[in-house]
């Protein structure tokens, strides 16, 4: 009988077998590379009817279930011909339908084999867990678990191990532990096991203490080890361990392992240390998926998104298919950046890929195309999403509140409630967002009360700082006051300094100075704190007061954080600060601004220079209020678009109510939508008016 064995594509070697050896297992699991070598095997054994021989049979069987990367059809119907099949026989199968990701069917392939009184042995047990992990099936399990106690399995290491294992990924790590606490000894397998284990769960203290343990009692660890640990190191921000681990690598010859190597890069990103995780990155002589995306995700886990999307650009001119993780991130850093048009090719490039939508990618589009001001994408998304998690719903509701729909947001949490899927404290925050945006001070009151009542959620800081935002914006200075004195737990800065815009809204005086006494003990050096008093006394008139608060902040080092507006156009983020000039197109784009002040000055728009720079003298103020961040983003968009096309702005910080009432009479005149998303939320621009209806 002849095998042909492929060297190259040009060249062939063929070995001519004319006679079996009485163990013909190395011969077919080395020889038996293709399914073609599997047939000329097959028949060879059923003509010489060799294939009667039980473990000749079973050879086969493996090369057939485990070996070859078919389809388990091939295998089956030779294992129904077996009239008795082994223990060995069945754990080939149990194994080859794990393998090939039917976890499914090897459970139910092990349920028959027990209905057939066929006793498991050593090597079954660790197969059919395995398949028990994958289907997080851990009733079945625990059932498994007291047959191996009852044969007497319980102390071989094969069945611990994967014992281990099973319980981790079923959820149980606190009795994987107590299976590996039992064990009278471990490799290093089992500790892998167990520090996976706790991986898997999250249990990033717990990783870094097993793996003290390990050092303490002098057990030798190895790359798998390392890479959980430094996995554990980044969400701890625990650097110190991370670089004791990046000099062991170092000592010890390990940097050509690219998985350990991207490890490290993912620490280092994650402990805030981006350039350093930057430098290994480049020197990575290959560079997988899962490398770029690590660096990328650091990026934008550090605030750096322009390098997050810049880095994305490079990674797709290297040729390098990006996955789902690549994508969360790249959406994540184009919803900070505002970046509309980069995160809609992500989104096409999902569906032209065909990735599956996921639970995590799909909330990450909600997300993206919620904070880009493009609601009506998030609820698309929402509404095609097979599976959704509470968090889905969450991200919606929060960004329908964000975006001027607070009634549209409460009616999916209505939804939400009637399909029984229980919100959890962040969905409360996105509810009660859409309250305090809608001036629904009654809601936003019972739903804080029903918080704990109807659902066993005790309000955090963020809810009581939600509460005095709803009251504190419908003009409710003093109930507001009075709820932060009354709060159970010690209000922090942002409470505090949600009450002083509140009071900057309506002119308060009294309150406003009360609030900055506050934070001046909490957060001393927050400039935006002292820029908002300063504002209320400029907005009754008060300029000596607003001059002296601006001196204290000079005598004290405290710089006015600058505004500044983002704008994409054609993939590439502008950036602006107010009456800057170092845009290449600066000349352009301030002879657009003057026009477009002219154009809604004859429309009845009246610059308010109480929005001006303090320091600017009488005759400049109108130029400084014109030449503010977005007003400038705005032009550029202006004079950078087809007609009819939607400016889409991002600022850093509030939108000031000079630059609010201007862009809605823009939006008019020009017949543009102008979508700004400021600090707190969404201002959707369009003829002559904005979605909050000038509640902001």
């Amino acid at each position: 009988m002849a095998f042909t064995l492929p060297l190259s594509p040009a060249k062939t070697l063929t070995a001519t077998i004319t006679q079996f050896p009485e163990n013909p297992k190395t011969l077919i699991l080395e020889q038996c590379k293709t399914t073609k070598d599997l047939n000329q095997i097959h028949a060879h054994l059923i003509k010489t009817r060799r294939l009667l021989n039980p473990t000749i049979a079973e050879n086969l069987l493996e090369c057939a279930a485990i070996l070859l990367p078919e389809p388990m059809d091939y295998a089956l119907s030779m294992f129904y011909k077996i009239d008795e099949p082994t223990s060995s026989a069945y754990t080939i199968m149990i194994r080859g339908f794990t393998l090939k990701q039917s976890p499914l069917e090897a459970i139910l392939l092990y349920k028959k084999m027990r209905e057939n009184s066929v006793e498991p042995d050593q090597f079954t047990f660790p197969c059919i867990l395995k398949a028990c992990s994958r289907m997080q099936a851990l009733s079945e399990g625990e059932q498994i678990h007291a047959q191996i106690m009852k044969c007497g399995f319980g102390s071989y290491m094969f069945c611990e191990n994967t014992l281990i294992h099973m319980y981790a990924h079923c959820g149980k790590v606190e009795v994987a532990r107590r299976v590996f606490d039992g064990m009278s000894e471990r490799s290093i397998v089992t500790w892998n096991s167990m520090v996976a284990g706790y991986t898997k769960s999250g249990y990033w203290e717990d990783v870094v203490k097993l793996f003290r343990k390990m050092m303490e009692l002098d057990v030798r660890f190895d790359e798998v080890t390392l890479v959980s640990v430094l996995t554990a190191c980044g969400r701890l921000a625990d650097l110190e361990l991370g670089e004791w681990i990046s000099g062991y690598i170092e000592a010890n010859g390990l940097k050509g392992n690219p998985t350990l190597i991207t490890s490290l890069v993912d620490m280092y990103a994650k402990c805030g240390r981006v350039d350093t995780a930057r430098r290994l990155f480049d020197q990575m002589p290959r560079r997988d998926v899962v490398a770029w995306s690590a660096m990328i995700s650091g990026y934008n886990q550090a605030s750096q998104c322009r390098e997050a999307l810049d880095l994305f650009h490079e990674m797709q001119r290297a040729n390098v298919d990006p996955n789902e993780v690549t994508m969360v991130s790249v959406l994540s850093s184009c919803a900070v950046l505002g970046a509309l048009e980069t995160g809609k090719w992500v989104h096409f490039y999902i569906k032209k890929k065909r990735m599956k939508l996921t639970v995590t990618l799909g909330t990450a589009l909600i997300d993206f195309y919620a904070k880009c001001g493009s609601i009506d994408s998030s609820v698309e998304v929402f509404e095609r999403m097979h599976s959704k998690n509470v968090l889905s719903w969450t991200v919606l509701i929060q960004g329908l509140a964000s975006n001027g729909q607070g009634k549209r947001a409460l009616e999916f949490f209505n939804l939400m409630q009637e399909k029984n899927i229980e919100p959890i404290d962040v969905t409360f925050i996105g509810v009660l967002s859409a309250c305090s945006h809608m001036g629904l001070v009654d809601e936003g009151r019972s739903f804080f009360v029903g918080m704990s009542r109807d659902f066993g959620i005790e309000p955090r800081i963020e809810h009581y700082g939600c509460m005095v935002d709803i009251l504190g914006r419908a003009g409710l200075i003093e109930e507001a006051y009075q709820f932060i004195t009354n709060m159970p737990i010690q209000p922090n800065a942002v409470v505090w300094r949600t009450l002083l815009a509140s009071c900057k809204v309506h002119k308060n005086v009294e309150f406003g100075e009360e609030s900055l006494k506050h934070l001046v003990r909490l957060e001393p050096t927050h400039s935006g704190d002292y820029i908002l008093l300063s504002n209320i006394y400029a907005s009754v008139g008060r300029w000596e007061d607003a001059l002296r608060v601006r001196s204290q902040m000079k005598e004290k080092g405290i710089k006015k954080t600058p505004g500044c507006s983002l704008i994409e156009l054609d993939g590439v983020i502008h950036e602006f600060f107010a009456e800057d000039n170092v845009h290449p197109f600066s000349k352009e784009i301030y002879n657009a601004t003057e026009d477009m002040m002219k154009r809604i000055k004859s429309a009845g728009y009246v610059p308010n220079t109480a929005e001006a720079r303090l320091d600017a003298k009488e005759d400049d103020k109108e130029a400084s209020v014109s030449h503010h961040s977005e007003k400038l983003a705005i032009a550029f968009g202006l004079i950078k678009t087809a007609p009819g096309t939607t400016i889409r702005i991002s600022k850093n910080l509030r939108v000031c109510t000079d630059c609010h009432n201007a862009t809605k009479i823009i939006s008019k005149i020009f017949n543009r939508e102008i979508v700004v998303r400021d600090r707190n939320r969404f201002h959707h621009f369009k003829d002559g008016s904005c979605s909050c209806n000038d509640y902001w």
